[in-house]
């Protein structure tokens, strides 16, 4: 079945963890045994081979580049000048993997129109088609940087991450969006772009949803329901995006999945950590929205984890083949489950791009 993933920050890793995605999932993971940097060497679980090998013909690919000020502890750039310079540096990739052959940058509907059906009825290597996303604002110097970002072919934007931000506060802090976060929006709006609620924290979100008025989504967003955390959306909040014809993308972060995760100390498989959380999740939501209209699949994979803090029964992105069986199992209907693979936010973008 085709899938379309709503999070996947490619970028990231081959820019700033040196992982070349052309390689497979297993050449980088024996290039990386001995390394301690980070939590996830040797654990990843994307590359473009395991993506096509998995249907993932799709994605939502993103530029991040987080600024901070001196007083937060969180880890960025120092400048909002530094911050835009190494989004740019990603673009530079993703324009690098076009000429490779390896991506094609879906810009607009005909675009998007003609790599579906090349990937319905063409054999062989196929580019793997992506839409450029911002996660986090901060790297937006001022607004008139927006549109020169729309120009290269950016089509969604989070104004928040982790902390508190230039446009608005994310996870694990507190606060609105103050005057930048309503002029951000008002030029998103403007432009069309997809706004993406992922990460807003409460009362940056309400306050979203009070100030914008174009397309939103959720590209990787669990429920609080479930995990109870502000990372995750209350089923209010969840409420406000199905009324608002928004989709939500499941993520597999094993954190945001069960209960009592300890980073770096908890295992997937002793925390029963499997796809049928991620299962759970869909099927919460569809309860919430009455139909199977409203939700779908945002993995971000390799976003800051790998397979030390994934599903037990996910090895690479490929095994997402398995959620089809599971939803089946649960009694889905075959349209239901192509809404959730990819149906979903595909009739989104047919609309927003």
């Amino acid at each position: 079945m085709f899938i379309f993933d709503a999070h996947l920050d490619l970028s990231m890793n081959a820019m700033e963890w040196n992982r070349d995605l052309t390689w497979s999932v297993e050449e980088i993971r024996e290039s990386e045994k001995g390394m301690t940097d980070k939590l996830d060497r040797g654990n990843n679980t994307v590359s473009f081979e395991a993506m096509r090998k998995g249907n993932i013909g799709l994605c939502m690919a993103t530029q991040i580049a987080r600024y901070v000020h001196k007083d937060n502890k969180l880890p960025g750039w120092n400048s909002p000048q530094q911050a835009w310079a190494q989004t740019q540096a990603q673009l530079a990739w993703y324009r690098t993997m076009e000429e490779a052959g390896e991506l094609v940058q879906i810009r607009n509907k005909k675009q998007l129109n003609t790599h579906l059906e090349r990937w319905k009825t063409s054999e062989g290597k196929k580019p793997i088609g992506y839409i450029l996303s911002l996660e986090g604002a901060d790297s937006i110097i001022s607004i008139d940087y927006l549109e020169r970002s729309y120009e290269q072919g950016l089509r969604a934007i989070g104004p928040a991450h982790y902390g508190p931000g230039t446009y608005a506060h994310g996870t694990n802090s507190i606060g609105g969006i103050g005057t930048k976060g309503k002029a951000l929006l008002k030029e998103i709006e403007r432009l069309g772009l997809i706004l993406d609620a992922t990460h807003l924290c409460d009362q940056s979100f309400w306050e979203t949803m009070d100030n914008y008025g174009g397309p939103v989504w959720a590209s990787h967003n669990n429920c609080r329901a479930l995990v109870d955390h502000n990372r995750q959306f209350a089923d209010e909040q969840i409420k406000e995006l199905i009324g608002r014809n928004g989709v939500i993308g499941m993520a597999l972060d094993a954190w945001m999945m069960v209960p009592n995760w300890v980073r770096g100390e908890s295992n997937p498989k002793t925390m029963g950590v499997t796809l049928q959380q991620m299962a759970n999740n869909i099927d919460h939501i569809c309860q919430l929205a009455g139909n199977s209209l409203h939700v779908g699949i945002g993995t971000d994979l390799d976003g800051g984890f790998g397979k030390e803090q994934s599903p037990s029964d996910l090895d690479t992105i490929a095994d997402l083949q398995k959620v089809p069986q599971i939803l089946s199992e649960r009694g889905y209907s075959s349209s239901d489950i192509e809404n959730i693979m990819y149906g979903n936010f595909l009739r989104f973008l047919q609309n927003a791009l």
